[in-house]
C-alpha cells in the first residue's frame, strides 16, 4: 500500500512551502486509495513549541488534508531511536565521538582557512584513544568512504553522489536527541512510508539516509523532492512575498478551496486547467507532472482565483464566514438589510470575503464622504434636483425597478446625464464613490435609511 507523510517542525507557524508539500503528498496517497501520515518532528527542544504545533493541526485542518494516522510525536520515540544507535554500534556501523564543540569548531576553521569544505574528519572513527573523563559522547555514524549512493527521484530523475563527498553524521546527540537524518529514516521505516515527497532543500540529506537504512539493513522509500518556491521577483520565499502562516490566510478572507487550488499549480499540473476541486485534484495528481524548476509565488494569481471561488460558494456559507469581518469592522448585522442579499450583490464584485464585509459596510452604518467627493458632488446646483428626488421616493414602489426608473425620470426632467445625479446620490447615501448598482443598493438599504441618509446630507449642501 501507498503511504505518504507530512512531518513538520512546530518550530513555526504552517507556512505555503509547507503546505503544498502537505498536499502533494496528501493527494498522493488519495490518488492510489493509499494512506496519509502525520507526524510532528519535536526534536529541537528549544524552538518547538505547542503554540506552533496547534497552529500546524489548525492549517491542516482548514485546508481539509485529513490524515489517516497521526499526530506522532518524535519525542515519544526516543527508546526507539537509541535501541537503533545501539544496534549500529554493535555491528561496527556507528561509533562514539567525544569530540568537543570548541574543537570541532577549530577542525572547521582550520579547513576552511586551507581552502578546503568544512566537515567532520573522522578523529573518533576508530580510534584507540581513551574517552575523556566527565564527556558525554553522540553517536556518529561510519559512513562509507567508497562507492557511490545512487537513487531515482521520481521528479528530477536520476541522482548519485560520491560516498567520499559525506561525512560522519551524528546519529544521537549526547542528550539522547536524535538528528534530523536519524530521526527522520527510523519514523520513515517505523510508519511503512512508501514514497518520501518533500522539498528539495533535503535532497544533500537522502543520500545520507540512505546509507543508514542499508546499514540497518532495511527497504528503502520512494523519495520525490519537489522543487522550493520563490517569490515572483525569484527571491526565495519569505513573509513580503506572502509567506505567511496558512491560518493568516484564513483571517485574510480567503476560501480554503482556492488556496488548496492555487498551491496545487504552484509547480503542478494538468495540461492547461487553471480551476479544479478536489476531487478532480485526487484524479489528476501523479508525480511526473511536477515541475522541475522553481515555482514562483504570484499573489495577484491567489487573489484571482480565490475570486472564481467566491462566485461560485453558497452566499449563505460566505454571509456564515463573513460575520467575524463584520464584526471587525464594527457592523451589526442582526440590524442591517438582508446579508444573504448582501453578499449576492457584492460577491463577484470582490477578492476576499474581507473585501467583501469592508464593501458592505456603508448598509450597516453612514459613511462619512472625504472632503474630494464632497466637493465634486455637493454643489448648489444639484440641492433642488436632490431634494425633488427624495420627495419622489416617498411614494414610489421600494423595488430596484421603480427606483432605477425615478432617477432617470428626475435626470430627464432636469437635462442632466444619469451619472450627474446618481453619483452625487451614491456619495450622500454611502460615502462611497464605487459601489454597485445605485438603485440595487438603496433596495436593500430601505425607504426609511435612504430618506433618513439623504436629509442629513442635504444640510450639508450649500445654500
Amino acid at each position: 500500500m501507498i503511504r505518504t507523510r507530512f512531518a513538520p517542525s512546530p518550530t513555526g507557524y504552517l507556512h505555503i512551502g509547507g503546505a503544498r508539500t502537505a498536499l502533494f503528498s496528501w493527494a498522493y496517497a488519495r490518488k492510489h486509495g493509499g494512506q496519509f501520515v502525520l507526524r510532528i518532528e519535536d526534536t529541537d527542544r528549544e524552538r518547538s513549541t505547542k503554540q506552533s504545533t496547534e497552529a500546524i493541526l489548525e492549517g491542516m485542518e482548514w485546508l481539509g488534508l485529513d490524515y489517516d494516522e497521526g499526530p506522532y510525536y518524535q519525542m515519544e520515540r526516543l527508546d526507539r531511536y537509541r535501541e537503533a544507535a545501539e544496534q549500529l554500534l554493535r555491528e561496527n556501523r556507528a561509533y562514539y565521538c567525544y569530540a568537543s564543540k570548541e574543537e570541532l569548531d577549530a577542525m572547521r576553521e582550520q579547513q576552511r582557512a586551507a581552502g578546503l569544505k568544512p566537515r567532520y574528519d573522522g578523529r573518533w572513527r576508530d580510534s584507540k584513544q581513551t574517552p575523556p573523563a566527565g564527556v558525554k559522547p553522540v553517536i556518529r555514524f561510519k559512513n562509507p568512504q567508497e562507492g557511490y549512493v545512487t537513487f531515482n527521484d521520481l521528479v528530477k530523475g536520476k541522482i548519485t553522489m560520491a560516498n567520499h563527498e559525506l561525512d560522519d553524521l551524528v546519529l544521537l546527540r549526547s542528550d539522547g536527541i536524535p538528528t534530523y537524518n536519524f530521526g527522520v529514516i527510523l519514523d520513515d521505516l517505523d510508519m511503512n512510508i512508501s514514497h518520501v515527497i518533500r522539498g528539495d532543500d533535503h535532497i544533500n540529506n537522502t543520500p545520507r539516509q540512505i546509507n543508514i537504512l542499508k546499514a540497518l539493513g532495511a527497504p528503502l522509500p520512494q523519495y520525490a523532492h519537489v522543487p522550493m518556491i520563490l517569490g515572483a521577483d525569484g527571491e526565495r520565499l519569505s513573509k513580503r512575498h506572502g509567506a505567511v502562516s496558512i491560518t493568516q490566510y484564513r483571517e485574510d478572507g480567503y476560501l480554503p478551496e482556492g488556496l488548496v487550488n492555487y498551491l496545487a499549480r504552484l509547480g503542478w499540473s494538468h495540461g492547461d486547467e487553471e480551476i479544479f476541486d478536489r476531487d478532480q485534484l485526487i484524479a489528476w495528481f501523479d508525480l511526473t507532472s511536477i515541475n522541475h524548476a522553481p515555482a514562483k509565488f504570484d499573489p495577484q494569481k491567489l487573489r484571482w482565483l480565490n475570486q472564481q471561488y467566491l462566485k461560485k460558494t453558497d452566499s449563505k456559507r460566505l454571509a456564515e464566514l463573513a460575520i467575524p469581518f463584520f464584526d471587525r469592522d464594527n457592523c451589526d448585522t442582526s440590524q442591517g438589510p438582508d446579508l444573504l442579499k448582501i453578499v449576492n450583490l457584492l460577491k463577484e464584485r470582490v477578492d476576499t470575503i474581507e473585501e467583501l464585509a469592508d464593501a458592505a459596510v456603508y448598509f450597516f452604518r453612514p459613511l462619512e464622504p472625504s472632503s474630494s467627493l464632497k466637493a465634486q458632488h455637493f454643489s448648489l446646483e444639484l440641492k433642488p434636483v436632490l431634494n425633488s428626488l427624495k420627495d419622489k421616493f416617498t411614494v414610489i414602489d421600494w423595488n430596484h425597478q421603480a427606483i432605477n426608473s425615478e432617477i432617470k425620470k428626475t435626470a430627464g426632467e432636469h437635462e442632466m446625464k444619469l451619472p450627474k445625479l446618481a453619483m452625487p446620490l451614491r456619495v450622500m447615501v454611502t460615502g462611497e464613490a464605487q459601489t454597485p448598482s445605485i438603485a440595487a443598493v438603496l433596495e436593500l438599504l430601505g425607504r426609511e435609511e435612504t430618506l433618513k441618509r439623504m436629509d442629513h446630507r442635504l444640510s450639508f449642501f450649500p445654500d
